[in-house]
């Protein structure tokens, strides 16, 4: 039923956002067809990167040229074929992988409703040290480590913590109950997508109900803390800018 007196749970802040899928309006995003694609976070919010969710009829097609822009692609639901450059891979959900500045990629023959979340930024050099290479992976084969010994907040790493990578990935779960630790305040930004599960997110003064499908943005420094609520576990994907100088 639609709303008919405009209540929503979208919130967009001077430093953070919530953006739910009752609010998505599709934009159309060059290099995709076939597709509705939603730019859930760019340089108009405010953030430094963009995020984007498209979702993939059977006949759909994601074809980037290689450009500055790095892209971490990680799949929700669905699969497809995937090409990196010179890489080739069938991906099915949970299939994840990371597009160097300077390189092409394209997703093709997609299974109907395929959904892929899109983190995209454009790549700072490292005096010193080579650029990263392509990564293909599986969110399946990589290890998790509870998150400061507790085992109800499971942290998995996707891509490498290395110097050449200026941006990081990771799934956070948490045990219903779980939560951080504390609440965190740091100089990286975040963009967020609730993968399952539902729960709370602090974002500085104000506490959101969050559940499966909701983005977040937090801004360098924006006060953020998580507690999962419900009877099921809760699950989300995150962005991070990492290892560069802090001038």
């Amino acid at each position: 039923m639609p709303d008919l007196f405009g209540h929503t749970r979208a919130r967009i802040a001077a430093r953070h956002a919530l953006i739910t899928p009752a609010n998505h309006v599709n934009s159309s995003v060059p290099g995709f067809t076939g597709v509705t694609s939603v730019v859930l976070i760019n340089e108009a919010m405010g953030a430094k990167f963009a995020q984007l969710l498209v979702t993939f009829t059977a006949d759909g097609r994601a074809a980037q040229p290689a450009s500055d822009l790095q892209t971490f692609g990680y799949v929700m639901t669905g699969g497809g074929a995937l090409t990196v450059g010179k890489d080739k891979a069938k991906i099915a959900a949970g299939g994840f992988f990371y597009v160097p500045a300077g390189q092409s990629w394209s997703l093709t023959a997609p299974k109907a409703g395929t959904q892929l979340t899109l983190f995209q930024k454009k790549y700072v050099p490292l005096a010193g040290t080579a650029a990263p290479k392509a990564i293909i992976g599986d969110a399946a084969k990589v290890k998790g480590a509870p998150f400061l010994g507790d085992p109800a907040a499971n942290l998995q790493t996707l891509l490498p913590d290395e110097p050449a990578f200026d941006m990081a990935v990771n799934l956070f779960a948490y045990q219903p109950g779980g939560h951080l630790p504390f609440v965190e305040v740091h100089v990286m930004e975040h963009g967020l997508i609730m993968l399952g599960g539902a729960g709370v997110y602090r974002m500085e003064d104000s506490w959101y109900p969050v559940q499966a499908g909701d983005a977040i943005w937090m801004a360098p420094y924006c006060a953020q803390w998580f507690v999962a609520m419900g009877k099921t576990p809760a699950s989300y994907l995150y962005y991070k800018d990492v290892n560069r100088p802090a001038i």
